[in-house]
């Protein structure tokens, strides 16, 4: 499938995996809308695409203000006259102790990783409806498929994309609209993963590995194609693991604790940690 002339909404687009998505969709002629919080950032990033002689509209917006949502599925109308293509990438981690998490830590992941998709997705499917076609990519993670320890908030935002997901391609396959959902494990040259190896000086186990914000593109490109339900980004593979977890769920919760809890309890520490000096 071309994507030449395909308009694609991205949200966190102006860095990481949002930003190397726009690149790559940009190489194959599609027309782009990014958004995100910084303005500035965002800015630069379009500036930077739109010299590679690819059409592209950048939007101020926090996915977690509907008015913003709004404004921004008005904006990519109104320059591109329809939307074929909606990724719904920004999202924020959330490691911590949970018992020592303020509520509005809480709320604001939900509001962003969760509710921001869900409302988005809602205002974008009438377009497509219009059409009949559409795609919906939602970056959801391997914390969705098994979440660890110290991270329960996030996995639970992460697990509800993949619900979400599951539900529309239920809804709306027979009428032409497809989903996605992307699940990478840590992912290096993403931002978040970078910032957990930089607080703690380690990186994620050998058992446990992780992916590139490349891959993750790669990944997107590739179920744009393919229609896939789901892909899951990581080296090494872990869906063997999520096999023998659904299988043996005791020996599954083993495994999976043993490649994780470490990392992600040095990642929870070092937050807590930064907020107690501050």
């Amino acid at each position: 499938m071309s994507l030449s002339g395909q308009v694609a909404i991205i949200t966190g687009g102006s860095a990481g995996i949002g930003r190397e998505i726009a690149v790559r969709l940009a190489k194959e002629g599609a027309s782009l809308v990014l958004a995100a919080r910084s303005a500035e950032r965002l800015e630069q990033t379009v500036e930077e695409i739109r010299q590679t002689g690819a059409r592209v509209l950048g939007v101020a917006a926090d996915v977690s203000d509907p008015g913003d949502l709004a404004a921004l599925v008005d904006a990519a109308v109104s320059e591109f006259g329809h939307i074929d293509i909606l990724i719904n990438n920004a999202g924020i981690d959330c490691y911590h102790h949970f018992h020592t998490l303020e509520m509005e830590d809480i709320l604001a992941t939900i509001e962003i990783n969760l509710t921001g998709t869900i409302l988005l997705t809602r205002l974008v499917i009438p377009h497509m409806l219009e059409r009949r076609s559409g795609h919906v990519i939602n970056m959801a993670s391997t914390a969705g498929k098994h979440c660890p320890g110290f991270a329960s908030v996030y996995g639970a935002t992460k697990a509800g994309q993949i619900a979400f997901t599951e539900g529309l391609r239920g809804e709306y396959l027979d009428r032409g609209i497809s989903a996605t959902a992307i699940c990478p494990g840590f992912t290096r040259s993403g931002g978040i993963y970078d910032r957990m190896v930089a607080a703690t000086g380690k990186t994620t186990s050998s058992l446990l590995g992780s992916t590139t914000s490349d891959a993750v593109a790669s990944a997107v490109l590739k179920a744009l194609r393919t229609k896939a339900p789901e892909v899951i980004v990581n080296w090494p593979p872990v869906r063997p693991a999520m096999v023998i977890k659904e299988i043996f769920p005791r020996l599954g919760e083993k495994l999976a604790m043993l490649a994780s809890r470490k990392f992600s309890k040095r990642v929870a520490d070092a937050v807590e940690a930064n907020e107690k000096s501050d």
